[in-house]
């Protein structure tokens, strides 16, 4: 490992916010983090993991933290577990298009609608990435984790990592800490060995953003090349000459509502389900000695429903590349749910721009929109 002049992360994070931390490791290698992170913990500073700066949300101040950078490599293929699936090991520090552009050239598919997401892969668990409906839970095996409370290094299944809607047990949440303060060394998934045919594209999110006709299908390099032009048109596509392209994402989430709430969302504001089937009855057994000819009325599951924060937005009068008055942060020109630095804005103009779409959407629908970014240094 290699500590390194300090960079301030407004040249590190996507969003272009950020001061300068207290010191800055980078590290190149599996063993340089593990070494890195040790020592950092053993010394009780605090500290700050950096990958590509796509989720990072900032203040301008300086930090006290040390930064690592996670600048580890390598895609390695492990035996396949299974016929027609293939086991892959990849560092956390490879960039995730990267491994995405990796998987499709080699014929393999799970990750391929994650096309054109920034950031690194030993980030894509910690949030369980997602898009078009693909999520990493769908290929993800395990991860290789060290935990800061002991310094030890394990491997962590997937079923223990608490994934869900954008989140994990290593998520921490604005307002909250993570459940399991470790990081994430490396990533292994499994993906379908498809070759470059032609494939058939299920109903759902990812065929009616490729917008194909009826028994339409498309190879693994088709989709990838659909998507990562569907995100380019959105800014969501990093771009030196495209100030929209100067986010985090999506700074809210998609917001999962229970179904009686969202009936009093307007009818239009797009909505998928997230749980089981409203329909769907829990089974009861009545022993025959305590049968007294009644039957306890039966009660439907409860069913949770994602609905579009940037409807919500648009919806709540903050149209596309609104600014507050001379502010240099604004909303996306393209898209609602993309808090963008407009060019040398500070993190407060950014909080403050948060802060006011927050207070709109809370205002006319009664829901309060949580920030997806990891946010250091700044309040809401």
């Amino acid at each position: 490992m290699a500590e390194v002049t300090p960079i301030p992360l407004s040249e590190l994070t996507t969003l272009r916010s950020g001061g300068v931390p207290a010191r800055m490791i980078d590290a190149h290698t599996r063993e340089e983090l593990i070494d890195a992170l040790r020592d950092t913990w053993a010394s009780g500073e605090p500290w700050l993991v950096l990958g590509g700066g796509s989720n990072l949300f900032a203040g301008d101040g300086e930090l006290e933290h040390t930064v690592i950078r996670v600048r580890t490599t390598g895609i390695e293929r492990l035996d396949d577990p299974a016929d027609g699936i293939a086991r892959i090991r990849v560092q956390a520090g490879h960039g995730w298009d990267d491994l995405v552009g990796w998987t499709v050239e080699h014929g393999l598919a799970g990750i391929e609608a994650l096309s054109g997401v920034p950031g690194t892969v030993g980030a894509a668990p910690v949030q369980n990435i997602g898009a078009y409906g693909q999520e990493i839970v769908q290929t993800l095996v395990g991860v290789e984790l060290i935990d800061e409370s002991t310094g030890e290094v394990s491997d962590v299944p997937a079923a223990e990592l608490g994934l869900g809607f954008r989140t994990s047990v290593l998520k921490s949440h604005y307002g909250s800490v993570a459940e399991r303060d470790a990081v994430i060394l490396s990533v292994t998934l499994d993906l379908g060995i498809v070759g470059d045919a032609a494939l058939a594209i299920p109903p759902g999110q990812l065929r009616t953003a490729l917008g194909l006709a009826e028994n339409e299908s498309m190879t693994l390099a088709e989709v990838r090349r659909a998507i990562v032009s569907i995100r380019a048109r959105k800014g969501m596509v990093l771009d030196p000459a495209d100030p929209d392209t100067n986010s985090a994402g999506s700074f809210f989430q998609n917001a999962i509502v229970p179904e009686d709430f969202a009936r009093t969302l307007p009818s239009d504001c797009p909505r998928w389900p997230v749980a089981a089937d409203s329909g769907t009855a829990t089974a009861t057994a009545i022993p025959l000695a305590a049968y007294d000819g009644t039957v306890p009325p039966i009660v439907a599951a409860t069913q949770d429903v994602k609905v579009s924060a940037g409807w919500l937005i648009e919806h709540a009068g903050v149209a596309k590349g609104f600014r507050l008055p001379g502010s240099r942060a604004g909303l996306s020109t393209k898209h609602t749910l993309a808090l963008t630095n407009r060019g040398g804005a500070s993190a407060e103009e950014i909080a403050e721009l948060a802060r006011f779409v927050r207070a709109r959407v809370q205002s006319e629908f009664g829901l309060t929109l949580q920030p997806e970014p990891i946010l250091v240094g700044v309040e809401l």
